[in-house]
C-alpha cells in the first residue's frame, strides 16, 4: 500500500514545472507585498495607538486567501509543497513500485533528483 493516492510520471512533473514557476514568483510577489503592508500597518498601529483597517488590512487579507486557495489546489492536484522561499517541490512517484519524491527546485532547469519518502532533500540522488 502507498501513501500517495497521486503517483506522477517524470514526464507528467516536468509538464507542471511552467505554472510551478509562475506560481513561485507569485508567491514571491505577494510575500514582498505583505511584507511592505505589514511594515505599513506597523506604522500605523503606532500612530493611531491600535486601530486599524481599511485598504492595507483588506489588500492583506485578500492576498492571503487568493494564496490560500492556490495552494489548495496544487495540494489537490497531488504536489507537495516543502519550501515556498526557495520553491522546493516534490512529486510522488513510483520507481520499481517504490515510493518516492521527484525532487525540484526553483532555481533547477529540470527534474533530475528523486529521493525515499523519508529521505529528504539530503537524500537527492540522480535519475
Amino acid at each position: 500500500m502507498h501513501q500517495f493516492e497521486k503517483h506522477f510520471t517524470v514526464a507528467e512533473a516536468r509538464a507542471l514545472l511552467p505554472a510551478l514557476r509562475r506560481l513561485f514568483k507569485d508567491v514571491h510577489a505577494r510575500r514582498d507585498r505583505a511584507r511592505k503592508i505589514d511594515a505599513q500597518l506597523g506604522e500605523r498601529l503606532t500612530a493611531s495607538g491600535g486601530d486599524l483597517g481599511g485598504k492595507l488590512v483588506t489588500d492583506l487579507l485578500t492576498d492571503v486567501v487568493a494564496l490560500n486557495a492556490e495552494l489548495r489546489l496544487w495540494q489537490e492536484r497531488g504536489v507537495v509543497i516543502k519550501d515556498f522561499e526557495r520553491g522546493l517541490v516534490d512529486f510522488p512517484s513510483l520507481r520499481a513500485d517504490r515510493e518516492v519524491f521527484l525532487c525540484w527546485e526553483l532555481d533547477e532547469e529540470d527534474i533530475e533528483f528523486f529521493h525515499d519518502i523519508d529521505a529528504g532533500y539530503a537524500g537527492r540522488e540522480r535519475l
